[in-house]
């Protein structure tokens, strides 16, 4: 589909990539990795159209149609409604619509059949574009994103960055590009709709980049991976997991090279300088060194997940008890956050705060913080001291200060040596600790900040959204120096594999409560997928007859109008022997699918037929089953 071919892209005097090439195929859902200034979103702009390569060229049809997410996006601005921005999406449809109702007027005093011809011609366009359903289809996408029914009607410029980018994103979704580019676009969602968004594009027709830092969207959404590293662009076929076994395979291999080339040179090199004096050994001297000079280097491999030695030491320790929630209730004008909630955080807690936007998990923490007023009590424990990071801790960062500078300021008695080496674990080497805040990302500054965290010893730390703006390698960071810390933490966030990494409870708001599983992420998982087959399965269930008493069944057979008990109870036998039939059928669908991608490069033709005749075997024995199902069910309503 594409073909970028030996492309070079220089900025700054330095080439991001070199001699790199990538071919982009139908289909794919591709994740773009590498660390932060690689040239990720430089790579999306050149695809797009926005940048000129400096080497190399890229191939594409002239036809093909590209959308692309990108924060320049939040620009845009408009008194218009959600509902209206989204549906530019649909250009063509509402142009054939506003012809339709001009045509319509134009009937009132024109009957001409060439008018008439007109009026079927754009209606059969119109229907052939559905463009009966765009309407539909805008609500869907924006509320899966989301948006409640009511705000689909409020002005886009009411609404803030974040939910601005949704808006934009379903616009995107809704035109449907054969190409789909999102340069981070998990950044300003919840977990609910990052769920949604990938459920969406797993189904998605066209081919998806997508740029991100959220493993876990990454692991669930992509088949292939493409990293840029060392000016050269890799593409490995599977998804994040799969990209880094084989990344760890190709670095061992590429670390062996590198050693065995080294040792090469170093015996070259001792043999120049030991014989280029010599006159007899000068010539085979020189013929050595001109060697080297031709020598192709091998690169030192890249290690984005190293083990790092860093800390959150901690001064003392708390208390038993870190903090305790009684009776406390929470509300703004237009929402409650919780009414008269309880919560209880022990020492050794590891608690994720969980949840949708707007549901009041950042009130819960500065609650908590003692920065956000309440009603009810909040008991610090014995002995606790305590670190609040939220994102407003970057805006408090002095813009002047240098990054040593800043941290001088919260060092207390730690040397200059000290804290570079604390900046050294945050990725800042050399002469970055001398940059000025000002210059920095936004990435660079959280980590400054995550820093600054650091040096206040806390027993007790409260974390809102600490990845955000954070590169792969620096979650990792973060992530290894949380469990190694031997304190209490509550952290608030939608990273779904940062959260199972770290976490040993999860807390989640609920009918204006504070819930709480007492396990890790991946427990919490599996038990609300329970409780949503039981809260399911419970709904069927009032559906269902109810068992009635033994008069009213003598009665009922006196009638003779309908059958007795036991056919009743035999028919609902049938209906739950059907439905585990059905999921285990769906099990083995699953199963031979997992079976087929893994098995796809070495089948051969008689292997695929096979294949392909089980597989429709099977898919047509759960076309049965739930035929089966609906009869069965539709029966035992009739027995009611």
């Amino acid at each position: 589909m594409i073909a970028l071919n030996n492309i070079g892209f220089e900025f700054g005097g330095r080439y991001l990539y070199r001699n790199a090439n990538w071919h982009i195929k139908p289909g794919q859902r591709i994740g773009l990795i590498g660390m932060n200034g690689t040239g990720k979103s430089t790579l999306l702009r050149v695809i797009n159209g926005e940048y000129t390569l400096s080497e190399g060229n890229i191939s594409k049809p002239r036809d093909l149609t590209i959308g692309f997410l990108n924060q320049d996006q939040l620009s845009f601005d408009t008194n218009d409604s959600i509902i209206n921005v989204a549906m530019m999406a649909f250009a063509r449809q509402l142009e054939v619509e506003k012809e339709i109702e001009d045509v319509l007027v134009q009937l009132e005093t024109d009957h001409s059949d060439e008018v008439l011809h007109k009026l079927s011609d754009l209606q059969h366009e119109f229907d052939a574009l559905d463009g009966y359903n765009i309407h539909h289809k805008c609500e869907k996408v924006l509320e899966g994103l989301g948006f409640t029914t009511e705000q689909l009607k409020q002005p886009y410029s009411k609404f803030s960055g974040g939910w601005r980018m949704r808006v934009v994103l379903a616009k995107l979704l809704l035109q449907k590009p054969d190409l789909l580019m999102l340069d981070e676009p998990t950044n300003h969602l919840d977990l609910p709709t990052i769920m949604w968004l990938e459920n969406y594009l797993m189904d998605y027709e066209g081919t998806v980049i997508v740029v991100s830092h959220d493993r876990e969207f990454l692991d669930r959404m992509i088949n292939t991976t493409v990293e840029i590293s060392m000016g050269k662009i890799t593409v490995y076929s599977g998804n994040y997991s799969f990209y880094m076994e084989s990344k760890s395979e190709r670095s061992d291999m590429q670390q062996r090279q590198f050693d065995n080339q080294q040792q090469f040179i170093k015996e070259q090199e001792r043999f120049i300088t030991r014989f280029k004096a010599k006159a007899s050994k000068a010539t085979a001297a020189q013929s050595r060194v001109k060697m080297l000079e031709r020598l192709d280097r091998i690169e030192a491999p890249e290690d984005d997940n190293r083990e790092i030695n860093i800390r959150f030491y901690m001064s003392t320790n708390s208390g038993k008890v870190v903090s305790e929630v009684k009776d406390v209730s929470k509300s703004f004008p237009d929402i409650t956050i919780v009414k008269h909630a309880n919560g209880l955080i022990q020492r050794g807690d590891k608690i994720a705060l969980i949840g949708a936007n707007g549901k009041g998990k950042s009130t819960i923490l500065r609650m908590i913080a003692g920065t956000e007023k309440y009603e009810g009590e909040i008991i610090k424990g014995h002995n606790v001291i305590q670190a609040f990071y939220a994102q407003h801790q970057l805006e408090s960062l002095d813009l002047n200060h240098e990054v040593l500078e800043e941290l001088q300021r919260n060092s207390g008695e730690r040397s200059d040596t000290e804290l570079r080496t604390i900046l050294g674990c945050f990725l800042f080497a050399g002469d970055d600790v001398f940059k000025k805040i000002k210059v920095l990302s936004g990435g660079e500054k959280a980590r400054v900040a995550l820093a600054k965290t650091l040096l206040l010893e806390a027993n007790f730390m409260l974390l809102d959204e600490p990845t955000n703006h954070l590169d792969m390698r620096s979650i990792n960071i973060l992530l290894q120096a949380l469990q190694q810390y031997t304190g209490t933490f509550l952290v608030v966030s939608h990273d779904r594999y940062f959260v199972s990494e770290v976490a040993n409870k999860i807390w989640w708001i609920e009918d204006e409560q504070l819930k709480e599983y007492p396990g890790t992420y991946a427990e919490y998982e599996h038990w609300q997928k329970k409780q949503d087959e039981l809260k399911a399965k419970a709904e069927l269930t009032q559906t269902k007859p109810v068992a009635v008493s033994k008069e009213k069944v003598e009665n009922k057979s006196n009638t003779g109008n309908k059958p007795s008990n036991n056919k009743k109870q035999k028919l609902q036998q049938q209906f739950e022997n059907t439905e585990q039939e059905i999921e285990k059928t769906k099990k083995a669908i699953a199963q031979a699918e997992l079976d087929f991608a893994g098995n796809q490069s070495a089948m051969k033709p008689q292997d695929f037929t096979a294949f392909r005749k089980n597989y429709e075997a099977i898919k047509e024995r759960l076309s049965q089953l739930e035929k089966e199902y609906e009869n069965l069910f539709n029966e035992i309503m009739e027995l009611d």
